[in-house]
This record gives structure tokens, sequence and C-alpha cells, in this order.
């Protein structure tokens, strides 16, 4: 026991829906006089049902686990699977339902940016008092100041008032706290995605310095699986509550990637998909996505992926080209594949094109698919029609005896096959 630095036992975190939603007093004796006399709730937002009010989640829900003294552990999962809720528990910023947690040193954690500063003190003085919440006195925090003003690049607003810094400046000031200060255990959320490319890398190699040099112990939370693959040498994956792999890194991050891809569906409706990228032209409207004479979408190496793409034209629109993003495993770019043949479409028409990718030169893995419509204007500059908003999910499988190891540490950008329009 004495290398264990936390140890969780049979942890649930219980929420009841919709029973506290009013902001005063008077809003909840409202709601339930409503309730008691079978009345609509006048407090309800709009479209919330009230059947769902007192429905109880489990957002943890049975958790068991062990995290070594100087162990750097990533924990992955959709979103939704508990990975927060974890770490806020870990944190003592809410309290476990039922379960037992035992926590062996000081915890510095940042969940969100900004965690643990106070808005209208400076930056000097907020290291000042999370150095007293960690149980540290003005000396130690002083022998500390210069090293974490210096990392965190804001020596320059070190004595301007946080409220006034960038989300960048926060999360940059706020790691190097967290960092540099005396705790046995760092707790990071996914936070460091506001900070720049430069500082991500410092970042990480700081806190793998801190588990493999220091012996500290790191929980990660992360949605970048190249982050997960540098820092982290074990790796749990949850989902919805519970702990469904505790392992190797390379196996963990497998197991989330089936589980992200719900079994490798062949169909995928987007005709009711919002549409989050204001940007495009909306000059088509994808409606569906299905590959084709498949139960479910995984393809030997030797296959071509066929699919067909249901979609409407809002206007008439020359040279109609189709586009795949191509990613491996989480957020690792391949590439991108695109058509050659164009199609014009007429405002109105309905079109149902299949499509046949050759994937022969990806290698073994599962693999998602971002797909666009797009044209180009005079200047030849592509322009972004449609997406489907929905990530396409395959597994790629090498039948072959011989096959070449592909290491994704190594990955780099790939001119992929061109896409061909059949039909």
């Amino acid at each position: 026991m004495d290398d264990i630095a936390i140890k969780i036992e049979k942890l649930k975190k219980q929420y009841r829906l919709g029973t506290i939603s009013g902001t005063t007093l008077n809003a909840e004796l409202q709601s339930w006089w409503a309730r008691k006399r079978g009345k609509e709730d006048p407090n309800l937002k709009l479209g919330q049902e009230d059947k769902v009010r007192g429905e109880v989640f489990f957002a943890l829900d049975g958790i068991d686990l062990e995290v070594r003294t100087g162990e750097a552990l990533g924990i992955i999962g959709a979103n939704g699977a508990g990975k927060s809720t974890l770490l806020k528990v870990l944190s003592k910023v809410t309290a476990p339902t039922k379960g037992d947690i035992w926590i062996r040193g000081r915890v510095s954690s940042m969940l969100e940016v900004g965690t643990g500063f106070h808005g209208e003190l400076t930056g000097r003085e907020n290291i000042y008092m999370n150095g007293a919440i960690l149980g540290m006195n003005r000396k130690e925090v002083d022998a500390k100041m210069d090293s974490i003003i210096e990392f965190s690049e804001c020596g320059q607003f070190i004595d301007t008032p946080v409220k006034r810094y960038s989300s960048g400046m926060y999360v940059k000031l706020a790691f190097a706290v967290a960092a540099h200060l005396d705790s046995e255990i760092l707790i990071m959320d996914e936070v460091l995605a506001v900070g720049d490319m430069n500082f991500q890398k410092k970042c990480l190699a700081k806190m793998s310095d801190i588990a493999t040099n220091d012996g500290r112990t790191v929980l990660y939370v992360s949605h970048n699986m190249m982050t997960i693959r540098n820092l982290c040498t074990r790796c749990v994956v949850l989902n919805k509550g519970k702990v469904v792999f505790d392992g190797d890194v390379e196996k963990a991050i497998a197991v989330y990637m089936n589980t992200a891809g719900n079994g490798f569906p062949v169909k995928y409706d987007c005709k009711n998909l919002i549409r989050d990228n204001n940007e495009l032209k909306r000059k088509v409207w994808i409606h569906a996505v299905e590959f084709v004479d498949k139960k479910r979408a995984c393809y030997d190496s030797k296959e071509k992926i066929r699919f067909k793409v249901i979609w409407e034209a809002l206007e008439d629109v020359r040279f109609v080209k189709l586009r795949l993003a191509v990613k491996y495993a989480g957020t690792v770019n391949v590439g991108m594949a695109e058509t050659e043949n164009c199609i014009n479409a007429k405002k109105g028409n309905k079109y149902e094109n299949i499509f046949e990718y050759d994937a022969s030169n990806l290698s073994d893995g599962i693999y998602y698919f971002k797909l666009f419509l797009f044209s180009h204007d005079d200047l030849g500059n592509a322009i972004d029609l449609d997406g489907a908003m929905s990530e396409l999910y395959i597994e790629i499988v090498t039948t072959q005896e011989i096959r070449t190891v592909w290491k994704p540490n190594y990955w780099g950008y790939v001119r992929l096959n061109k896409i061909v329009c059949i039909k």
C-alpha cells in the first residue's frame, strides 16, 4: 500500500434530474405547488419535459481504481462518460454519493480555465493564495515564484488582476502554479487545448518530467489521443460511469474508438443534424450517408470502400465534388481525399451518388471520416457547400501474412488515393 497514491472503491456519484431547477426559494415553492396540484410547472424551461424531474442519473457507477505513486494515468471516454465528474470528486469539488476514496498526498488540480483563481487578485497574489491552499507558507512560495512566472510566460502581466487575462494566459499561469507548487498529485482536465501549440508541448514535457523524475502522480483527461500516448504510462477508459478498460495505452485507445464507433454502423442520417459551421454556403444539403453492401463498416485493406451519399441541391451548383478528412484513433490527422470527377447539380433535384475509395494505403486500425461537398470559386478556391456533421467510423483489417507495422506516434501527412464517383 505504500506505493498507492489514490485508491477508489465502489465509487458512485448520483444526480437527480430537474429536482432543483429554480433560482430562488420562491421559484422552488411555485414548482412544488404546481406538482402537488397536477399542474404544469411554471418554471420549466422551453421544451423541457416535466416527466424527467426526479429521475436518478449515475455519472459514476461503481468505480474501482488504484493509482500508484509516480504514475501518469490517462483517462479517456466519450462526452458524458464521467471523466470530469471523477476528477471533481478526487479534487473534492463535489462529494461522492457512495464509495470510499483514499488519497496519499496533497492534490493540485486544473479542472477548467481559471480554477482556483480570484479575478480581482493579481497573478502574483493568486500564486500566493494557491500556495496557501496547499499548506505552503510565504517563504516556500517565494522560493518558487521566479520559476512559476518564467514558465507561465506572463511576467509582463503578473501584477495585473487576472480578470483581464485572456483564456490562454489564464491557462498558462494556472498550469505553472499547479506544476511548480508542492503537491504530490497533479490532476488535469482537458484545459491545455486553450493554450498555443508551443505551450502545450512545454506543459506535456513538464508533466512527463513531474511523473518520471519528481515521482509525482499525474491524472490526465484528454480527447487528444496523441497527448495521451506521449504522456501516459497507463490508461483507463470510462463509458457511462463505469471502467470498461484499465491497462496498456494503445489497447485503451482501441477500446475507446470501438466504443465511439458504436459497432461501426453503415447508415448515418444527416438531414436533421444541426450544422455547426455557419460559414458554409448552404447551396446543397446532405440527407444521409450509407456504406454499400455491408452489415458493419469493417474492411480488409484490399477492399475498396463504397459509400452512398444522398443529397439535395438548394441552388444550381456547377462542379460539385466530395472530400473526406481522414483521422485515425482519436485526433491524429491522416490526410484528405477527394473526387476528381464533378457533378453539375440543379436546384430542387435529389441525388444518390455512390463513391468508391481505395484505402489500401491505410494501415490496420480504426478511422473516422468527416465528409464535405464542395465546389470552387472563379479564382479556384475551394468552397465548402455542406458537411455531414457526423463522424463516419470504419475499421481497416489486414489479412495478408506480411504486413507493415505502422507506429501511430510517427505518422505524418499522407497523400491519399483519389475517390471515384461510380454512379
